[in-house]
């Protein structure tokens, strides 16, 4: 499968194959988000039932092979600032504020109507 082809959730199970079963769940949880909403890497760790393991959460996405197919520009720390390399911030900053999400200094404005 292509990752083009990638459209329903199925599709990403099946594109996941070869990942851990906590890599999928992560990326498929964050598959979920929709446009314009955000989570957290606690929030998707709480998702897949596994609330502490929010830094391996942001470690799954790191290595997401679907970007951004699975939007993991709407993951972001829970003060609002993006994880990951300052560069990579940058992008995922822009893409959100593309949905309509709000960043003030670097930060997205995480308020309940945004969050997933």
């Amino acid at each position: 499968m292509r990752k083009e082809d990638v459209k329903t959730e199925e599709d990403v199970i099946r594109f996941l194959s070869d990942r851990t079963q906590f890599e999928r769940d992560v990326l498929l949880a964050t598959f979920r988000i929709p446009r314009g909403k955000v989570s957290t890497y606690k929030r998707v760790a709480e998702k897949i039932g596994r609330p502490r393991a929010y830094r391996a959460a942001g470690n799954a996405l790191h290595k997401n092979p679907l970007a951004p197919i699975v939007p993991c520009h709407r993951v972001v720390r829970s003060d609002g600032r993006f994880g990951g390399p300052t560069n990579a911030g940058e992008t995922r900053k822009k893409l959100l504020q593309e949905e309509g999400v709000r960043v003030e200094e670097g930060r997205v404005k995480l308020t309940e109507d945004i969050l997933y």
